[in-house]
């Protein structure tokens, strides 16, 4: 018998096998959560398929998401993103991934690590909505507007409450699989 997958990733192998291993689990992990930041900025006003289908490209390009060494690039570097044909090329995204890497470092020396700054907002548990249909999940919430503008205030750049939102779906902060979706309990 065929499992039932939330209905957004249906068809495509590539959604498929990202919504069956990552999307909604929990991570705790600062080098994985940086790694979904940077995704979810290059995703705002995109579709994650997009994202998802470069996500390699987007690895090889920034150092394997190393916010240490992304903190440190210079304007060379930038400019060489900027012709790098296999992620996207959006001169505001790519300086945000910069200046968002130095966020990033200054969260952690704040708080010990991004993930007890982030994870603090759920009080370190995930919220497990109860959608029938993943069209009713929404697009941001009360929680989202407050963590946006929280790390908007630290120096973070396109994290808007929509991408907040998107992010804490993916980095399982919120369960938003269907009710009927063999994730559902399992993540």
């Amino acid at each position: 018998m065929e499992k039932h997958r939330c209905g957004w990733c249906v068809g495509d192998d590539l959604y498929e096998a990202y919504h069956d291993k990552e999307w909604g689990v929990p991570v705790k992990n600062d080098d994985e959560l940086f790694e979904f930041l940077i995704l979810e900025t290059f995703q705002a006003g995109l579709s994650w398929i997009t994202v998802l289908r470069k996500r390699e490209n987007f690895r090889k390009a920034f150092d394997d998401f190393n916010y240490k060494k992304i903190a440190k690039y210079d304007q060379s570097k930038i400019d060489d993103l900027l012709q790098n044909t296999g992620i996207i090329r959006n001169k505001l995204k790519v300086n945000a991934t910069v200046s968002n890497a130095i966020a990033f470092i200054k969260v952690q020396e704040e708080f010990g690590s991004f993930s007890d700054y982030i994870w603090g907002f759920v009080n370190d548990t995930p919220i497990k909505n109860k959608l029938k249909n993943y069209k009713d999940a929404p697009g941001n919430t009360a929680l989202s507007d407050a963590i946006s503008k929280d790390l908007k205030k630290r120096g973070f750049k396109f994290v808007g409450s929509t991408v907040v939102y998107a992010y804490m779906q993916a980095t399982g902060m919120v369960n938003d699989h269907e009710m009927d979706c063999f994730r559902y309990n399992e993540v």
